[in-house]
């Protein structure tokens, strides 16, 4: 098969390691830049174009959109839907995952557990969402940050407050959510492909820190994860339409939380804590699945 990976830099370890498992299984990979390739939209003949070529046709395509490039990515990606390839995860569930705020309703509406979470327009609200939550401590969270970054512990209610009214003040979009000290700074990340939880672990905060991404310092290893948590990842991801994601857990008095469904997960961290060749199974989904137009948007969405 051929299939293109699009990401900004082929140096990338996930990205080098999804080309690895490419070609170990015999297939055709081409990374394009996502941000150097544009777009024809012909009715007749839709094409997508790399610094003055005319891309070939693709059996599948890969997404390692980042972020910051979520509106333009999630078009290109919808433009090889468009002309048939199938997608590793649709433009339209990652478009879902990325915004956060509907992420968590979507999760809300189909009974997943979850943090309390509180999201307001106007600084006269400010003590009824932070009651509504819980009280302090709790966790303000920047609608558009990633990697922890936009993300801080509030340990008071004067805290909180002056948190959010400048957050508000700023015009930022926040939401604020419950902290479940139980965690103790620890959350399980669940790497789920199709209907499976193929390689769990466990990311520890540093010292001092409450926030266990590995950008920030978390240290990762192996977990066992329980059926409730296994059945909880994998149902998410569904509902976010994901066919390949980074489910975030909370371990909790009330079962397990989700924080967050990562649609572009890394892969350094989980494969080197569980010793699993994760882009291998990803390419051994596609191989499966892979058939043209086999979208559930038909690029419409």
């Amino acid at each position: 098969m051929k299939i293109a990976i699009l990401s900004r830099n082929k140096k990338l370890y996930s990205t080098r390691r999804l080309i690895e498992a490419c070609e170990k299984r015999g297939h055709e990979p081409m990374v394009l830049d996502i941000l150097r390739s544009y777009m024809n939209i012909e009715s007749s003949k839709p094409e997508v174009h790399l610094k003055g070529e005319t891309l070939p046709h693709f059996d599948a395509v890969i997404p390692r959109i980042g972020a910051s490039v979520t509106f333009y990515g999630t078009a290109v990606l919808r433009q090889f839907e468009m002309m048939g390839a199938f997608p590793l995860n649709e433009s339209v569930a990652i478009s879902r995952s990325r915004d956060k705020l509907r992420s968590l309703q979507l999760l809300s509406r189909k009974g997943v557990g979850l943090p309390k979470t509180g999201f307001a327009h106007n600084p006269d609200d400010i003590q009824d969402l932070i009651k509504m939550v819980g009280g302090a401590p709790l966790v303000v969270k920047l609608l558009e940050g990633t990697q922890g970054i936009g993300v801080v512990l509030a340990e008071t209610r004067k805290a909180a407050e002056s948190v959010i009214e400048a957050f508000m003040g700023l015009k930022a979009n926040i939401m604020v959510q419950e902290y479940i000290k139980e965690a103790g700074g620890a959350d399980i990340r669940c790497l789920v492909v199709g209907d499976k939880v193929v390689a769990a672990m466990k990311r520890q905060a540093q010292a001092g820190e409450f926030r266990s991404n590995l950008h920030r310092g978390g240290s990762a290893a192996l977990v066992k994860i329980t059926p409730t948590e296994r059945k909880t990842a994998v149902n998410a991801a569904k509902i976010m339409g994901l066919n390949v994601a980074g489910v975030d857990i909370l371990r909790s008095e009330r079962g397990p939380l989700i924080m967050e469904v990562n649609s572009s997960p890394g892969l350094e961290g989980i494969e080197t804590a569980t010793g699993k060749d994760v882009a291998s199974m990803i390419i051994e989904f596609i191989e499966k699945n892979a058939r043209p137009h086999k979208t559930r948007t038909k690029g419409k969405g």
